[in-house]
């Protein structure tokens, strides 16, 4: 059998000339975010402890507009929601760019500037998150694009003839680069965060049509729950080998 199988599903968009592919294997597993409860993080070892879940290299922002959005989110945070904001001030910033033009967030002892550590009294996690909790409003609106996107991923291919071709999947090792595969762990490599009661289409809705629009997410919505009562999906990690 080969590696990692997936199950997956495509349609034509009917407002465009797009073929959408979506990742059902993972879209429908019970994948959820275990950050403070048992993730180990994206270090070379395990580091349950350090509770810094995938913010140990901070957000690599797309262009000067998903900088822009966070930083204006940013500003409204206050010291009790964000343990690193006198610092971020006194470094002229909680982002920088390096000379190849890519800006990230700082660094701060080894993680995200963003990111409340443990014995903080604010809480642990990222202050954007908390932030807009506090407010009523949706994390997703404050946070970097590839933070609020983890661990789904949309890729756009076009064709010679204009034709695109978008598919959703799951986030993997070779998302990150080369070092992706030094990660100790892995979300959704882990059996042990596949615990939600919910599909992740359900959980992570939000996120979904942000990135695919409300047409694209009806559809295969209607697709998947069009299927007989119990689907034979396949277990998810699947076939991993150890």
């Amino acid at each position: 059998m080969p590696e990692d199988l997936h199950e997956w599903v495509s349609f034509e968009d009917p407002t465009e000339d797009r073929t959408w592919v979506f990742d059902v294997t993972f879209l429908t597993s019970p994948w959820t975010c275990i950050y403070g409860r048992g993730c180990q993080g994206v270090l070379t070892g395990p580091a349950e402890e350090l509770e810094q879940g995938c913010c140990s290299y901070g957000a690599h922002f797309i262009d000067a507009t998903d900088e822009a959005t966070t930083l204006s989110y940013a500003a409204r945070l206050t010291a009790d929601q964000w343990q690193h904001r006198d610092l971020a001030r006194r470094k002229g910033g909680a982002t920088k760019a390096a000379k190849s033009g890519e800006i990230t967030t700082r660094l701060v002892d080894g993680a995200c500037i963003f990111l409340n550590r443990p014995g903080f009294r604010g809480g642990i996690g990222c202050a954007l998150h908390k932030g807009a909790l506090d407010a009523g409003e949706r994390p997703l609106d404050w946070k970097p694009d590839v933070c609020w996107q983890l661990p789904v991923r949309l890729e756009e291919h076009t064709a010679d003839d204009g034709h695109v071709t978008s598919t959703l999947r799951e986030w993997k090792r070779r998302d990150w680069g080369a070092g992706g595969f030094e990660f100790h762990w892995w979300c959704t490599d882990a059996p042990d965060a596949f615990v939600d009661p919910e599909p992740v289409y359900v959980t992570m809705r939000d996120e979904i049509v942000e990135l695919v629009g409300p047409v694209a997410y009806g559809l295969f919505v209607e697709l998947v729950t069009a299927r007989p009562a119990s689907p034979q999906y396949l277990p998810h990690p699947a076939l991993r080998r150890r």
